[in-house]
C-alpha cells in the first residue's frame, strides 16, 4: 500500500524526530512511504485567522501536490482535519471542488489510518513506563478520532496508561488563539498541566504537535519533570525486546 506523509509544518520545523517516527511505523506496517516536496502550509492559521482568500493559495498548493496520491496520512488530528474542510471552503470553485473532495475522502490521522485502514491494533511497540493521553480539540470534536488512540496504547506492551481528569477540555493552544488570547491560554494551559500531574504519569501523551509545544513549554516554566510526546514516538518503541 503507497502512502504519502503530510508532514505538518510543526513537524516540519519543529518535531522532526515525529515526521521520522511516522514513516518508520508506516514501514514497519508494511507500506510504501513517500512524501511530495511540493507540499507547503495547509492553509489553516490564515484560514481561522479570518484571511480564507489568503489561506486558499497554499490550500490549492496543498490540493495539486497530493491528489494523485493512493492515500494522505499525517501526525496531525489538526491538519487531517483541515483537509476535510477543503470541500466546504471550494464547494463553488469550479476547478477544485471536486478535487478537494478527493483529498479529503483519502486523508487520514496516522492513528485513525492504522486502526480503521490498515486494521491493526497493535503495532509490536513496548514501553515500560506511566503515562496519560490528552485528546485534541480538533481532532476528538471535529475529525471524530477518539478511539483508535487508546487503542493502540492499550496494547503496547508494559505500558500503564492512566486516565488524564477533565481530558476532553481544551489545552488553550487553538493555534493564533494562544497568541490572541494570552492570558486566557495560560490559564487553560495550566489547568491542562495541573490535571497531568495528579495522574503522577512521567509522559504526557498526545496526537497534535500544537498541544505537545504549549503543554510541554508550560511545564518546563513552571520546573515540572513530566515531560510530553508525540503519540508515534511510543508506538515505535521497543523496549526489552
Amino acid at each position: 500500500m503507497k502512502v504519502s506523509l503530510f508532514a505538518t509544518c510543526l513537524v516540519d520545523l519543529f518535531q522532526t524526530d515525529v515526521g521520522k517516527a511516522t514513516v518508520e511505523l508506516l514501514e514497519t506496517l508494511g507500506c510504501e512511504v513517500t512524501f511530495p516536496r511540493g507540499q507547503v502550509c495547509c492553509g489553516q492559521p490564515a484560514y481561522n485567522s479570518g484571511y480564507t482568500k489568503d489561506a486558499k493559495e497554499p490550500m490549492k498548493k496543498m490540493i495539486d501536490t497530493f491528489i494523485d496520491e493512493e492515500w494522505v496520512v499525517t501526525p496531525s488530528g489538526s491538519c487531517a482535519t483541515m483537509f476535510q474542510e477543503y470541500p466546504h471552503i471550494f464547494k463553488d470553485d469550479p476547478i477544485y471542488a471536486e478535487k478537494a473532495q478527493r483529498l479529503a475522502d483519502k486523508t487520514y490521522e496516522l492513528t485513525d489510518f492504522i486502526v480503521n485502514v490498515l486494521n491493526v491494533t497493535d503495532v509490536g511497540a513496548s514501553y515500560h513506563h506511566r503515562v496519560t493521553y490528552h485528546p485534541s480539540c480538533h481532532m476528538t470534536r471535529l475529525l471524530g478520532v477518539k478511539d483508535a488512540p487508546l487503542t493502540l496504547l492499550k496494547n503496547v506492551k508494559g505500558l500503564e496508561l492512566v486516565d488524564l481528569p477533565n481530558s476532553y477540555n481544551c489545552c488553550g493552544f487553538g493555534g493564533t488563539f494562544s497568541v490572541k488570547m494570552g492570558n486566557i491560554s495560560e490559564q487553560m494551559v495550566d489547568e491542562k498541566v495541573n490535571c497531568a500531574v495528579e495522574t503522577d504519569a512521567e509522559y504526557l501523551i498526545a496526537s497534535d504537535g500544537g498541544c505537545i509545544m504549549n503543554i510541554d513549554g508550560r511545564m518546563q516554566r513552571r520546573g515540572e519533570t513530566m515531560r510530553t510526546k508525540h503519540i508515534v514516538e511510543i508506538l515505535t518503541q521497543h523496549e526489552g525486546v
